[in-house]
């Protein structure tokens, strides 16, 4: 089975003057089966309140959010990240090392 990957917003930092989010607390969450892996970062913004396309804090969703984040990466690194998160799975599920004493 494939990993199921997911993208959430655990935490926005925001401007008290305009609401403007200026960090943006990301996860990246796999799972297949029973076996699940993630990843956490953060990804930082300038705020415009005056652009075109400003979106005020009270009406932002968690896929506006995700939306930025993926842009701001582009497509290369977030199949990247993604694939980082279902190599770890793909590693916990079949190990290629080991740990222990043989005694």
């Amino acid at each position: 089975m494939a990993a199921t990957i997911t993208w959430s917003i655990a935490n926005l930092e925001r401007n008290t003057s305009d609401g403007g989010v200026v960090v943006a607390h990301y996860r990246v969450d796999g799972v297949d089966g029973e076996i699940s892996q993630g990843a956490y970062g953060t990804m930082n913004f300038t705020p415009d309140a005056a652009a075109d396309g400003f979106v005020a804090f009270d009406d932002l969703t968690e896929a506006t959010v995700i939306g930025w984040i993926k842009d701001s990466f582009g497509a290369e690194k977030v199949t990247e990240i993604e694939d980082a998160v279902t190599a770890k799975i793909d590693e916990l599920a079949n190990p290629t090392t080991e740990s222990g004493l043989p005694w």
